[in-house]
């Protein structure tokens, strides 16, 4: 059956909700959990599932993004596997991705060039684990022209997510509305809703008509969430597929059914949080559904220095490789590669990508800092909030974020 199915990852959005993070790379390229870049959650989900034929629709900033796709997602083409990153190509004329239905039908060649059964229309900057082969599956033994991953939310919540409201049956789509105040629940749970994954897996046929069809329509945003799905829905062709029925391989009680959107700042350090839990929420250790990255040689981490209190240690915490954390303490952060951390400087609850630098005697608290950026001697990041919102970018829940290569003042 996998070499009856294309899988398009859609990876084009700007990410403006993440911004300084996306300032200069597309959101499916920001770092995250250490060692990965967002878009290999769902290029593992769908390698594992053995789905080896995918292609990642890019537009805004994507160099890192092709950079780090094709050296990294390298398939055999022998038995004609690939990634492949594909900017917008300007087939149908001299414009741009217009929307993520539109970026499907100025790419419609790849399409016809396969010549699938089955489209599936995947995401690329959620955290999750998924197996899609179940998904696949469900929507062929349905019928259905597309299905619609969803994942259970409480009803009061429904006003924060694109909502999936079903049929009597459970399963046919009556109606997919963004963000609704007047949300019903589901037959089986009143005070639940289906909250759309962003998943979809269609027939070729009926994906293919859709589009066209949106196309020609002037007034379309070209959506697929906002306009694909509720014309489907309109034509009775749509069906929801229950994302907690999806069993993945060495998954656990407490992380499975584990998925996040983190399109904001606040989501994204939650997300971090997850996973350094002793029983994390979302379980990077789960070696039977690996996620795939780039592993550069870097040597193991390491700890230096124990004389008095000027020792180094990590508690809570996820350390990379290339890192150095010397006579100082970390506590509760996620440490990228190639950090450094300087005597007695304290880091608590802070996401450190790749490169960054801590001074001596400096204390890092409840923040996220991109590459390369360096902390001097001295300095202190969130232990003072008014004074850190006039020099960089503070969530709403006053999480500190310091753009890629900046330097800190004292």
């Amino acid at each position: 059956m996998a070499d009856k199915v294309l899988a398009i990852v859609l990876a084009g959005g700007e990410g403006k909700r993440l911004m300084p993070l996306t300032t200069d790379r597309a959101k499916p390229a920001v770092p995250f959990g250490g060692m990965y870049r967002m878009v290999d959650f769902v290029l593992s989900n769908l390698a594992n599932a053995g789905f080896l034929k995918i292609v990642v629709l890019t537009q805004y900033k994507s160099h890192s993004l092709d950079r780090h796709i094709t050296k990294t997602w390298r398939m055999s083409t022998l038995l004609g596997n690939y990634v492949t990153p594909v900017p917008a190509q300007q087939r149908r004329g001299p414009w741009w991705f217009a929307g993520s239905a539109d970026a499907i039908y100025q790419s419609f060649n790849l399409i016809n060039d396969e010549q699938p059964d089955y489209v599936i229309v995947f995401g690329a900057d959620h955290i999750y684990r998924m197996d899609p082969r179940q998904m696949v599956d469900d929507h062929i033994a349905s019928g259905a022209g597309v299905t619609v991953a969803g994942i259970r939310q409480p009803l009061s919540t429904a006003d924060q997510f694109g909502v999936i409201e079903v049929a009597e049956d459970g399963r046919r789509i009556r109606a997919f509305r963004e963000k609704p105040t007047d949300a019903v629940g589901l037959p089986d749970a009143p005070d639940q809703i289906y909250a759309s994954m962003g998943n979809y897996v269609f027939t070729t046929k009926a994906l293919c008509e859709a589009v066209e069809r949106d196309a020609e329509d002037k007034t379309s945003k070209h959506d697929m969430g906002g306009s694909i799905i509720p014309m489907l829905v309109e034509r009775g062709e749509a069906n929801v597929y229950d994302f907690r029925d999806n069993e993945v391989p060495g998954s656990t009680d407490r992380d499975r059914g584990y998925w996040r959107d983190v399109g904001t700042l606040d989501s994204f350090y939650d997300a971090h949080m997850d996973l350094i839990n002793v029983h994390p929420v979302f379980n990077l250790y789960n070696f039977e559904w690996p996620i795939y990255t780039e592993q550069p040689p870097y040597p193991p981490a390491k700890f230096v220095h124990q004389w008095g209190e000027r020792v180094g240690r990590a508690v809570g915490s996820m350390i990379s490789p290339g890192a150095v954390i010397s006579g100082s303490l970390v506590e509760n952060s996620v440490v990228s590669p190639k950090v450094r951390v300087h005597s007695w400087a304290q880091v608590d609850g802070a996401v450190l990508m790749e490169g960054v630098e801590i001074g001596r005697h400096a204390v890092v608290r409840r923040a996220i800092l991109d590459k390369n950026v360096y902390v001097p001697e001295g300095a202190e990041i969130g232990v003072d909030l008014e004074r850190d919102r006039q020099r960089y970018t503070v969530s709403e829940n006053g999480i500190v974020v310091i753009g890629k290569g900046q330097r800190v003042e004292c």
